[in-house]
């Protein structure tokens, strides 16, 4: 291992985010939202995916590769992160053999690989849900961040929720917005892919929850959209289920406790946080994450919503606030996420991330 590739910093050099043409709007779920639905969420429609989540991975991998330039032959790492694969063991509970074994991430990982013909490397497959951006930059950190100068590590998010959702539930039918996301990380140094934001800290972890937010179900007749506005009903669909006042009650104070482990690691001071990013669960959700985090005596801006026009998008969400707040993103930003747990566990998840915009960013921001 050389000194050179000890001693440099890494982090994120470019964003490509992939939205599914098809948007499904408030309307088409005819009085069945909730009447503070949008108050609380924001959401007013949220895009739907006819294509899985390799091949929405391969769509935002090939924006990335026109917008950013890389050669995939300088791929050091893939990791691949999806919130809407069904867990191993829920699989096995619930579907055939087939069905369960199409629902290997590694499986998925391997052939986007394979698709955009990505060199022999590490691969990792993770499914964290909401907090897998997280935990996917926490694993770079640890496992990838050794890079020659020319090589990038590939970070990709594919969520098709969509897939998994009884859109009758009044609860959760129009919450969420299915999105692909990919993030090139390289060296601070690197001469195709300089950083615009080092990393400074990232990490994810499980937490004691109160109760089991989450679930999966086997539910009969279920309810789900058509493209061009219309409704059929499914003879059988796996779809999850949430507690979503048990999560809004959780995720704040998860996201608050996040940001100030990640301070009190890395001996950073509140005071220069610029900038939160938080995961993009819902309006609500960031407005009482906002107040307990200004009690740790942050006063940077917070950003929240963009899930007007998104849902809320997961693991995607946080890749996709960078990428909307790109040139006005500054200084040290703070990016905390909490998500649900195992299917039926009482746990969640939490976890953080702070960034430091470079010199580089900087310059390139303020000619913007």
């Amino acid at each position: 291992m050389s000194t050179a590739r000890q001693s440099a910093r890494f982090g994120i050099a470019a964003i490509a985010t992939y939205q599914p043409p098809w948007m499904l709007g408030n309307d088409w779920f005819e009085g069945t939202i909730p009447r503070k639905f949008v108050h609380h969420t924001g959401i007013l429609s949220r895009p739907i995916s006819e294509e899985d989540e390799v091949a929405m991975a391969v769509r935002v991998a090939e924006i990335l590769q026109r917008e950013a330039g890389c050669d995939w032959r300088n791929c050091a790492g893939l990791i691949f992160a999806s919130p809407s694969f069904i867990p191993r063991l829920v699989a096995q509970k619930y579907l055939d053999g087939q069905s369960a074994r199409s629902e290997r991430l590694k499986s998925a990982a391997r052939r986007f690989a394979q698709a955009i013909q990505l060199p022999k490397c590490p691969r990792f497959a993770i499914n964290w849900f909401c907090s897998g951006f997280a935990r996917a930059m926490s694993i770079a950190r640890r496992r990838l961040a050794n890079l020659a100068p020319h090589q990038f590590i590939l970070l990709i998010n594919s969520n098709r929720i969509s897939r998994i959702t009884d859109f009758g539930c009044a609860q959760t039918g129009a919450l969420f917005g299915d999105m692909a996301t990919a993030t090139l990380l390289a060296r601070e140094d690197s001469p195709q892919h300089p950083t615009h934001f080092n990393l400074l800290y990232a990490n994810a972890r499980k937490l004691p929850a109160d109760g089991a937010f989450f679930n999966f179900h086997m539910r009969a007749n279920v309810l789900v959209p058509q493209n061009g506005g219309g409704r059929e009903y499914q003879e059988q669909r796996l779809v999850f289920s949430l507690n979503g006042m048990g999560v809004a009650d959780a995720a704040p104070r998860a996201m608050a406790s996040g940001i100030e482990n990640a301070l009190a690691e890395t001996h950073i001071s509140p005071a220069d946080i610029r900038f939160v990013v938080p995961h993009q669960a819902g309006t609500g959700i960031i407005r009482l994450a906002a107040m307990k985090i200004e009690t740790l005596g942050i006063t940077g801006e917070i950003i929240n919503g963009l899930t007007s026009a998104a849902g809320n998008v997961s693991s995607c969400s946080i890749p996709f606030a960078l990428k909307q707040h790109w040139n006005r993103l500054g200084g040290i930003i703070a990016c905390p996420t909490a998500a649900v747990g195992r299917p039926g566990m009482l746990e969640m998840s939490q976890g953080c991330i702070l960034l430091q915009a470079t010199p580089l960013h900087s310059k390139l921001a303020s000619a913007a």
